[in-house]
């Protein structure tokens, strides 16, 4: 029966939670050299959420690809959540999905009914992205996993990428963070339904309002806040921009019982590896170690960190229409020491 399948049980690491390290992935990669070819405007290289290949002067390739294993223990909201993921790279450069393949790893006992739900949570938020499924691949696997790859369009000349914050930028989230610490927490029985209802809701919240109305605006650089958490992410904009961010910690905003959670010690493990990777670049001032302890928390499909021209407008209407959005801080002038300070 659906109801009684525990996707989270069959899986040793949640969602983005499953990641490999920024500080192991940039040694893997380190020897490695892109190919020189004038229409890649961005490529690994640069440490950003997607490759983009220009085609003519209008028209840019976007591409990506993410995914995991179980986040939910239903398969149609793991479907929802991992295609949701998968297409947030896209909307963080600014661009549009547009085509998308499967790809799924699951054990050969799984029952037919849970994989198709997997495959319908994905269908259905693909399309309500205004995006296509049109095809994929799949393979037999001990530990099921989802994801997509993604194709979107962008024009050339209005690419966001995760460099190009100015000082004075104000940095914007537009969702709370603290999923990895609930969803882990879950997975011991200690989060109420409705908490962990409104954190698997919030992860399958496409970042595709935040992206139609950032476009409008002067924004700098962008990202979306996933598996290196939010310092780790910031980091690697910060120091793409060769700039420093300081951060408001009274601002952020985080999800229901994650504090609560945070303060008993509740933790996932790819926490302690986006602190291992960032925390000698943070100077953590007097904020409360609970507190820091979220801002390294990975998040899946969590929200876009926008670096804005402050007083645009943006927030406000982001705020509109995303009422959990924050002004978590500001990029600064980068001098020497830390290049995050907390505040």
């Amino acid at each position: 029966k659906m109801d009684d399948i525990k996707l989270t049980k069959l899986a040793k690491c949640a969602g983005c939670g499953a990641k490999v390290g920024a500080g192991t992935l940039a040694k893997l990669l380190e020897d490695i050299k892109v190919h020189n070819d004038p229409n890649l405007l961005v490529g690994f290289d640069k440490s950003d959420d997607a490759s983009v290949y220009k085609i003519s002067d209008d028209i840019a390739v976007v591409q990506t690809v993410d995914f995991f294993p179980p986040i939910a223990d239903d398969p149609y909201l793991f479907g929802q959540i991992a295609a949701a993921n998968a297409m947030s790279d896209i909307y963080a450069m600014g661009g549009e999905p547009k085509l998308c393949l499967n790809i799924m790893a699951v054990p050969q006992d799984m029952e037919k009914e849970h994989v198709h739900s997997i495959l319908k949570g994905g269908y259905d938020k693909v399309y309500e992205a205004g995006a296509l499924i049109t095809g994929g691949h799949s393979i037999f696997d001990d530990e099921p996993k989802y994801g997509l790859a993604v194709t979107g369009f962008i024009h050339p000349d209005k690419i966001l990428k995760n460099a190009g914050a100015k000082p004075g930028d104000e940095l914007i989230l537009t969702k709370p963070i603290g999923t990895g610490i609930i969803t882990t927490a879950a997975k011991a029985g200690m989060v109420d339904d409705k908490t962990l209802g409104n954190v698997l809701k919030q992860m399958a919240t496409l970042n595709k309002q935040a992206r139609d109305i950032m476009i409008k605006y002067d924004v700098h650089a962008c990202t979306d806040v996933t598996g290196f958490g939010l310092m780790g992410h910031l980091l690697e904009m910060t120091q793409g921009s060769e700039a420093a961010a300081e951060i408001y910690t009274d601002n952020m905003e985080f999800v229901d019982g994650a504090e609560e959670m945070a303060e008993m010690g509740i933790l996932p493990e790819g926490l302690y590896r986006n602190r291992n990777y960032a925390e000698n670049y943070v100077d953590g001032g007097n904020v409360a170690l609970k507190i820091q302890d979220m801002l390294y928390d990975p998040q899946t499909s969590g929200g876009l960190l926008i670096a804005a021209a402050p007083d645009s407008g943006l927030f406000e209407e982001i705020k509109k229409y995303i009422p959990k959005a924050a002004k978590i801080g500001k990029i600064t002038e980068y001098k020497d020491g830390a290049r995050i300070k907390l505040v």
